[in-house]
């Protein structure tokens, strides 16, 4: 009985060096990730879309005008670069956009955003001076949209398909407000 009590002590020890190895190296593992990653994704026949990004929460915080300042290009979420990709040609607004993988960004106002989907892949997307790290040479489409108020708060910034009225759009809501990218 000994012996086994000793082969149970030396599992238990080993476990436990796993987890704390495990925790240690997985940063984060055992607290919530403040931005989580998120994708979405659109199919409909042969059409598929899908976004990938990172969901920052309002926490308490003045959004449009404060954390994202008016006038500046934002990265569209939180720390890697959100990424759209498309498998057929889209038409948004006037622009053609051609199969492919793009960066999305944006430029907030308190009445219309500019959206840019960009063909330059970005590794993350702010510089060490937390600078949109776009170069506006690689756009391939620019657009504006107007901003909708809503009337209840959004809590984590949040991107998604809507074909509800058989008019596919790309939109995106956090705080109290939401836009609508029209995609044909």
């Amino acid at each position: 009985m000994n012996r086994f009590l000793k082969w149970i002590m030396i599992l238990l020890v080993f476990v436990a060096v796993g987890v704390f190895l495990y925790a240690y190296f997985e940063k984060g593992a055992f607290t919530k990730v403040l931005s989580p990653k998120d994708t979405v994704e659109y199919k409909l026949n042969d059409l598929k879309l899908e976004v990938f990004y990172n969901r920052p929460s309002k926490r308490d915080r003045v959004i449009f005008g404060g954390l994202v300042p008016y006038n500046e290009v934002w990265r569209t979420g939180a720390n890697e670069a959100t990424t759209f990709k498309t498998n057929k040609t889209l038409n948004i607004g006037s622009d053609s956009l051609p199969p492919g993988k793009y960066t999305l960004w944006t430029i907030p106002n308190d009445s219309v955003w500019h959206v840019m989907f960009n063909k330059k892949q970005y590794k993350w997307g702010v510089d060490e001076t937390m600078k949109a790290m776009r170069d506006p040479n690689f756009d391939v489409v620019d657009l504006e949209v107007p901003v909708e108020k809503l009337n209840n708060t959004v809590e984590e910034f949040t991107i998604s398909f809507d074909n509800s009225t058989d008019n596919l759009a790309l939109t995106m809501a956090w705080d109290d407000v939401k836009i609508s990218v029209p995609l044909k």
